[in-house]
């Protein structure tokens, strides 16, 4: 199955349409964020596409970097008709893959329901939440 799709880090390739209906509308992170914010971070990130063959886009993923220090996994979704076909797991592997991102010496990523999946790429949970910060902005 893995066969029929391929991975692509163009971003003229993105179907925006696609990527602002599921984060806006089924995404539990991202409800709500309007299209003027899903253009600017997709502009901002190196954001990963998966497609079928006939260039279909079934999936997507935005990573935050400096390509050296940190990178943080955000926004990683399949879509509905294509999620358990072991595409997370496609998509995934080309992230860590990627030549760009080979040296990056910590990752991170929050998630509800997916810590299986990145658990088979090295990721655990933290036992140093303290250290951990954040700032929320609301608008």
């Amino acid at each position: 199955m893995q066969n029929s799709f391929f991975v692509s880090t163009d971003k003229s390739k993105l179907d925006i349409d696609l990527i602002e209906d599921f984060l806006k509308n089924k995404s539990y992170w991202a409800k709500g964020r309007n299209r003027n914010i899903i253009e600017k971070s997709i502009a901002n990130s190196l954001c990963f596409g998966i497609y079928t063959r006939e260039e279909k886009q079934v999936g997507f993923a935005r990573i935050v970097t400096d390509y050296a220090v940190f990178a943080w996994v955000m926004d990683v979704f399949i879509t509905d008709d294509y999620r358990k076909n072991g595409l997370g797991k496609l998509l995934m592997e080309h992230i860590v893959q990627h030549p760009e991102l080979r040296e990056v010496e910590k990752w991170g990523l929050k998630t509800l329901d997916a810590h299986t999946l990145y658990k088979k790429f090295g990721f655990h949970n933290t036992t140093q939440s303290e250290l951990i910060m954040e700032k929320i902005v609301l608008t």
